[in-house]
């Protein structure tokens, strides 16, 4: 076991009562899962103050707590640190604890608005292939050497992440990939992690139900690049109109990845089709399984991070060629009897259901229908809402509005705010069906032999979640049942 001592080392100490040689049996910031010789760490969360729970972690048998605020009494025998900020300490002091595993493998992080799962998949799948143990931390799942952990945050709070890390060194991984998201880069998750390497994807319109801002959440984002080392890489998107933006502080050696202008890691499409992609990565002709100029960019993003860890070009792509995307990431199926191709995807932002809808009518072979079947999040981000109904209905045929997760919120509403702005022309096109199973019926009721019909906002996710109980709920087995219900 570690002293205290030891695994405060880099912590901003205010003050310090009692004797840091003890030796805590594990690190807590939940006060329910402190067990005699806890050390807690009282961290201001977005729903709760640990500071409130101090008295209880020590009833529980907590040796030691960790906070910027200490209580007014202290008991005797129990250590009490009072650090400049509990959440950067939660980090550093898991980092200490565990052993700092991130120093022992390759960490690379993915941040962006769109393409995060993507491209941390596909780079965990490539890094296997060219025969390596590695480790994914992801919104879909976790995943250890090949052993998958379900994932229930798309970044793990900053104790859990550093056991993950721990678990996949001593597994022996030599990489790991991870989703870096803005909330646990503003909640200091990352906090106390080596990164080899950071990659930006693109930023739009997301997440203002908790960052407020627009130019809050680019700050954010860009925060995690301005504290990269110099040994680390850095890759963002050239042609993103934040992308050298995002980079400009950094001290990591910094590239760019672009389909429009000249960049170290410049592609071109030459074909884009429902087969995959053909496209030239630095003059190099590649067919790719992938499909949708938005994989076009997520290839070129996993090519440059292969091209800095330094492995071989014609190996790389030569493996990329063969890889699938992340489930529920443009998953698409085409039914037996009528030919209607449907398509499953994660698209729950504005500019990520235009992307999905302009690459389908990229896919277009005639006069097929699109048919959009879109809901929003409740408990989330309200002003995307009308956005997300105007976009549905501009790009479709036909738009369908229903459920995603309405959380605590009734669905109603939610479907009422996505309605709220839709010009006469929008109007003529939707419908609401707050219920998502029938939304999904109709869509495939209404569509004709060969229609598309795009099932969006879920993607991976195996639930639906109603008044804070989750049911199981999969798009794409929905999609199934109702091909064969129907017998399309």
């Amino acid at each position: 076991m570690t002293s205290l001592q030891d695994i405060l080392y880099g912590v901003s100490i205010r003050s310090v009562q009692g004797n840091l040689l003890t030796e805590p049996k594990d690190l807590q910031i939940d006060s329910r899962k402190i067990v005699s010789g806890s050390c807690f760490i009282a961290i201001k969360g977005v729903q709760a103050d640990g500071h409130q729970f101090i008295e209880k972690a020590v009833a529980a048998g907590a040796g030691s707590v960790i906070a910027e605020v200490l209580p007014a009494e202290l008991k005797e025998g129990v250590v009490y640190v009072q650090v400049a900020d509990s959440s950067v300490a939660a980090g550093v002091m898991a980092s200490n604890f565990y052993g700092q595993p991130s120093s022992k493998l390759k960490l690379v992080g993915v941040t962006g608005t769109n393409g995060k799962t993507t491209v941390a998949t596909l780079l965990y799948k490539l890094f296997t292939s060219l025969g390596y143990d590695c480790g994914l931390i992801s919104t879909v799942n976790n995943v250890i050497a090949g052993e998958v952990i379900e994932a229930t945050h798309t970044t793990p709070d900053a104790i859990q992440l550093q056991a993950l890390l721990k678990r996949m060194v001593d597994k022996g991984c030599q990489y790991a990939f991870m989703e870096v998201s803005s909330h646990a880069i503003h909640q200091n998750r990352i906090a106390g992690l080596e990164f080899a390497g950071g990659m930006f994807t693109n930023i739009t319109h997301d997440h203002l139900d908790y960052h407020k801002t627009f130019d809050e959440y680019i700050r954010v984002k860009k925060k995690f690049f301005d504290e990269l080392p110099a040994s680390a890489f850095a890759i963002s998107n050239l042609d993103d109109k934040r992308g050298m933006v995002m980079l400009q502080n950094t001290l990591a050696s910094k590239q760019f990845y672009s389909l429009r202008s000249m960049a170290e890691f410049k592609g071109k499409i030459l074909e884009n089709g429902l087969t995959g992609l053909l496209m030239t990565i630095n003059d190099q002709e590649v067919h790719f399984r992938l499909i949708g100029e938005f994989n076009a960019y997520n290839l070129l993003a996993v090519y440059g991070a292969a091209i800095n860890l330094g492995e071989n070009k014609q190996e790389v792509l030569e493996c990329l060629s063969k890889l699938s995307g992340a489930e529920g990431r443009f998953d698409y199926q085409v039914s037996p009897v009528d030919k209607i191709i449907g398509i499953v995807d994660y698209a729950h932002t504005p500019d990520a259901l235009l992307n999905v809808l302009k690459t389908i009518k990229q896919l277009k072979q005639g006069e097929e229908k699109v048919i959009t079947v879109v809901g929003c999040g409740g408990d989330r981000d309200k002003t995307k809402r009308p956005i997300m109904g105007q976009v549905a209905c501009e790009f479709s045929d036909k738009a369908i509005f229903t459920s995603d997760n309405p959380r605590s919120e009734d669905p109603d509403t939610i479907l009422r705010d996505m309605e709220a702005d839709l010009n006469s022309a929008a109007r003529r096109k939707f419908i609401s069906i707050a219920d998502r199973r029938q939304a999904i019926k109709t869509a495939f009721s209404l569509a004709g032999p060969g229609d598309i019909i795009l099932v969006a906002g879920k993607g991976h996710e195996h639930y639906q979640e109603i008044k804070g109980v989750k049911h199981h709920f999969n798009d794409k087995e929905e999609m199934e049942l109702v091909i064969r219900e129907l017998g399309r």
